[in-house]
């Protein structure tokens, strides 16, 4: 009778294909090289044979897919850079126009001449389609009076404290603009605050993407503080004046 080995029989006992505990799995090599991450620095020959599916067909290797990889973030990178640079280039010019429309408004003779500089300002320099300009305690004739019903319109404006982008409500775009069945998209911005109502400034577009609900309103608010502190110390001027 031929019999096997005691040699051979241990081999075999040992051999990790017949061996369930000693049977590495894929979730074991997984953990071991998330918890080791420089392991292919001492072992970079591996880099090259390790074999991985690539979108295109076919298979590449680990180096090759790194390298791939890190080309992707860097134009990922590049492109998000160039976002920045150009949204820094508009800040700028923002910039800018405030310092030229605070300017303006010092050299303004008038309340009149307020209001019509700030809107040729915000026409001319800022690329608005429409602006509106419309104040409290005014004369009824006055066309940038707000009478008390349409300063009420507002109320929720005002109680907000900031202003409001995108698709504004119907009722206050009827008082401030015509043909309102045009406008896509505007920006409601309170002058004053609920305890001093100035008025109201607004700016429309007729595209439903100019101004969306998200954008910033840096600018905006700024532009609006600039007016209501320009109009406010003008009518103290005339007040005291009379």
């Amino acid at each position: 009778m031929t019999g096997q080995s005691p040699n051979a029989s241990a081999a075999k006992t040992r051999n990790p294909k017949n061996n369930a505990k000693d049977t590495i799995r894929a979730a074991d090599v997984e953990a071991y090289l998330r918890d080791h991450p420089d392991f292919f620095q001492d072992h970079l020959p591996l880099l090259d044979i390790l074999r991985l599916p690539h979108p295109t067909g076919g298979a590449v290797s680990l180096l090759e897919s790194q390298v791939a990889l890190l080309r992707e973030k860097h134009r990922a990178m590049e492109q998000h850079m160039g976002e920045l640079v150009e949204r820094a280039r508009d800040n700028e010019r923002m910039g800018q126009h405030l310092h030229e429309l605070a300017k303006t408004l010092m050299r303004a003779e008038n309340l009149d001449a307020v209001l019509a500089l700030t809107q040729d300002a915000l026409r001319n320099e800022l690329g608005a389609e429409r602006v509106s300009i419309r104040l409290a305690h005014r004369e009824a004739a006055d066309l940038h009076a707000l009478d008390s019903s349409e300063l009420a319109t507002f109320d929720p404006l005002f109680s907000r404290g900031k202003a409001q982008c995108g698709r504004v409500p119907a009722e206050m775009l009827d008082v401030l603009f015509d043909d309102t069945e045009e406008i896509g998209s505007a920006i409601l911005m309170p002058l004053g605050d609920d305890t001093n109502r100035i008025g109201v400034l607004g700016l429309a577009s007729e595209s439903a993407d100019r101004f969306q609900p998200d954008m910033g309103t840096y600018f905006v608010t700024h532009i609006g503080d600039l007016l209501a502190e320009s109009i406010r110390c003008h009518v103290e001027r005339t007040h005291a004046a009379a």
